[in-house]
This record gives structure tokens, C-alpha cells and sequence, in this order.
């Protein structure tokens, strides 16, 4: 008979910043003393593009900005209380030093290639957030994903190389379009057990909440 087991699976994209504040909500989830009762663990990383429109290069940060919130001080206020969410997790997230809005999907192949190696792919998913949103590099080049990829203590070279298969970029823009399919229109979703779906980085007690009521 096999083991029971939980599969989590996350859709998110690498520059929604609610996305990188409930993974760490699910991080917290996993560690309260309650978690340790749940069977084995199987986490997934999904793709989900914000701007699947954007031209590969990416375009001016400030540019998007403007146009998403209608100027800097309406964006002031709406990173105000982002950032302030994500002080709550321990997330200094610096908006300011971020100067390109990139294209995602190169970025989300590099989270299928480390797939490819780890079980989850969690190492290189924070990595790539914490490139973004407080190193403010530009996770839409190529050569800088590859760095990160080295990083981790995968093969540059190989990444570059799935990176550039348009084949392996196809499979991510598969993916995002049957997520939406699925009438996923909103990041982070969580997906327990193939049964129960949570919309936005809730709180660690409702995430645990929803993992044990997938596997009763």
C-alpha cells in the first residue's frame, strides 16, 4: 500500500510580489507543530504570467508603473501597503531599485529546469524572487538567469541552453494558458490535493487549514 502524501501545487508568477509574500506564508504553514502530521509532502511550481504581453527585452519599469496605477503616487500608495505585508513575513522588498519590467517566461523555464533536479524547485523559485525584488536584477535576461542558475549550483551552460529551446518556453506558455483555462485569473493560487484551491497569500493558519482538510 502506498505512503499517503500531499501535493501542493502553487501558480504564481516571479514578479508578483503577493506571490513571493505567500510563499512565505506557506513556509510558515508548513512549519507550525500541526504540520507535522500531514502525510509526505510533494510541492509544484506552475507558471502564471502577470503581463504575457510584454516584448521579450521587457520594457521601462517606471513606464509600467505609470500606466498600471495612473502615476507615482498612486503606485506609492499601493507599494505601501505591500511592503508593509511584507515586513510582516520578514521581506524587505525594495520596488525603488527595480528599473526593467520583464518578460516572465524565460524565467519560469529556469524554474522547469531546476524541476528537472530538485524535487521542487523551491531553491530556484527564491532566488529568482529575491533577484527581482531586492537585488533588482533582471530576471527577463538570459544571461542573468543563467547566473542564478550557477548560483544554485546548477549548470549555467545547460540552463542558457533550455532557456533559449523554444520548445521548453513553449511548455510554459501551455501551462499558463491551461491554468486560465482552469478559471485561475488571479495569483497566488494553491491547489491541495487536487481539491481544494485557496486564492491570495492568506494567513499560515488558513493555508494549514485547507492542507488538512485535502488529506481527511
Amino acid at each position: 500500500m502506498n505512503s499517503p502524501t500531499l501535493t501542493i501545487d502553487v501558480v504564481s508568477d516571479v514578479v508578483c510580489p503577493w506571490c513571493y509574500i505567500g510563499k512565505r506564508k506557506l513556509e510558515s504553514a508548513l512549519a507550525m507543530p500541526e504540520a507535522q502530521e500531514l502525510p509526505n509532502i510533494t510541492l509544484r511550481w506552475h507558471p502564471f504570467q502577470l503581463n504575457p504581453d510584454l516584448p521579450q527585452e521587457g520594457i521601462s519599469r517606471q513606464n509600467y508603473v505609470d500606466n498600471k496605477f495612473g502615476g507615482p503616487a498612486r503606485a506609492a500608495e499601493k507599494y505601501a501597503r505591500i511592503r508593509e505585508a511584507g515586513d510582516s513575513v520578514g521581506l524587505t522588498l525594495n520596488f525603488e531599485g527595480i528599473t526593467v519590467q520583464p518578460n516572465t517566461l524565460s524565467a519560469h523555464a529556469l524554474i522547469n529546469f531546476a524541476q528537472l533536479y530538485d524535487a521542487d524547485g523551491s531553491d530556484i523559485k527564491e532566488r529568482v524572487l529575491k533577484a527581482y525584488f531586492v537585488e533588482s536584477r533582471n530576471i527577463g535576461n538570459i544571461g542573468v538567469l543563467a547566473e542564478i542558475a550557477d548560483e544554485a549550483g546548477l549548470d549555467p551552460d545547460a540552463a542558457r541552453i533550455f532557456l533559449s529551446d523554444k520548445d521548453q518556453l513553449e511548455i510554459v506558455s501551455a501551462s499558463d494558458l491551461q491554468t486560465r483555462q482552469m478559471g485561475i485569473s488571479g495569483v497566488p493560487f494553491f491547489i491541495f490535493n487536487k481539491k481544494i484551491g485557496v486564492s491570495g497569500a492568506q494567513n499560515p493558519a488558513q493555508l494549514l487549514a485547507a492542507m488538512q482538510q485535502a488529506v481527511a
